[in-house]
């Protein structure tokens, strides 16, 4: 089991950016050095592999851009690493920007076999106190340690679980968060301190009646595209002509980040049930920094089915994956 090895995937993000000074720290351009440069500035890190460590760039993107090309290589990769009895364990270095997205991805479909493990970095590599490769190290301990199967995600030292965690700043070097769960354990001088019991960390089922179950893994790399679902914010002097633009442009799905528990602005409000009508997925969740809807617990309330109990970062994947699930006329 010692010399099982690590499988590290490249997918660019500021972790692997490039910047002209080693003062600057905006204004830089991610995704510009390779993953084997990446492991070659952490000089212990075969050390804290505790094996050999084989390497594999996806993609060298800004994680702003993340598209389906490369999520779909990331799960080929993944499922392929996930199969090999040699592989321990998967780390993934990843832009902060949509990190959120691609874990709730990854921890949808893939099945909790073996650690996936995202890491991240808000500075360039050329920085001159650039936090990648500490994030690095502490992301190949966490992989290797024996531990828990399932996706992670770690960064600033701590590891947070892929179905709660958040980016929630934009510049400081602890912009991913779990907002109320708080992170399921942290790194400490290269040993994982777990906080949480051992137990699978998933969040509350959405209780929108339209959920179904992912398509197969199979049937999903064989798409050219996910069904297009859009965020609408809802808020003062909302207007509907947003939401009938997205209609009459094709659009399958419209997840609202709504005011408070999920509220929506009345003039809005009368074009999502237009939509509806003409068969377009609505769900609602909160635009709030913290908490999730809170249904009445009654059960029978009609306005509540469309309530989803997730971020609505994550809320729209899931119901892209969901919607992919259904057969189209």
């Amino acid at each position: 089991m010692g010399q099982s090895k690590l499988v590290i995937l490249g997918t660019g993000g500021t972790i692997a950016g490039r910047a002209d000074s080693q003062s600057q720290a905006v204004g830089y351009k991610a995704g510009q050095i390779t993953v084997q440069s990446l492991l070659d500035a952490v000089p212990d890190l075969e050390q804290q592999a505790l094996g050999p460590v084989q390497t594999q760039q996806i993609a060298q993107v800004d994680s702003k851009d993340m598209d389906w090309p490369v999520w779909r290589a990331l799960l080929r990769a993944c499922t392929q690493a996930l199969e090999d009895a040699d592989t321990r364990a998967v780390v993934i270095t990843h832009g902060t920007d949509t990190l959120e997205e691609t874990a709730w991805l990854l921890h949808s479909l893939l099945p909790a076999t073996k650690p996936i493990v995202l890491t991240c970095a808000m500075r360039p590599a050329t920085a001159l106190l650039a936090d990648g490769p500490q994030n690095l190290r502490d992301a190949v301990t966490v992989a290797a340690s024996g531990g828990r199967s399932g996706v992670w995600v770690v960064a600033g030292g701590e590891v947070h679980a892929a179905a709660q965690v958040q980016k929630v700043h934009p510049y400081r070097l602890q912009a991913m968060r779990s907002m109320e769960g708080g992170p399921q354990a942290v790194v400490e001088e290269g040993r994982v301190r777990w906080l949480v019991p051992d137990a699978p960390v998933t969040p509350v089922a959405p209780v929108a009646r339209m959920v179904t179950s992912a398509p197969a893994l199979s049937d999903l790399l064989a798409l050219d595209e996910l069904p297009w679902v859009e965020v609408v914010f809802s808020g003062a002097l909302a207007r509907a002509c947003g939401v009938d633009a997205l209609v009459a442009a094709g659009v399958r799905g419209i997840v609202v980040a709504g005011t408070g528990n999920a509220t929506i602005h009345e003039s809005m409000e009368a074009a999502l049930l237009r939509a509806r009508d003409k068969g377009v997925w609505i769900w609602r969740g909160t635009r709030c920094a913290e908490g999730l809807p809170v249904a009445s617990g009654l059960g029978t309330d009609p306005a509540e089915a469309d309530l989803v109990q997730l971020p609505v970062a994550k809320a729209r994947i899931a119901m892209m994956l969901a919607l992919a699930a259904q057969p189209r006329d």
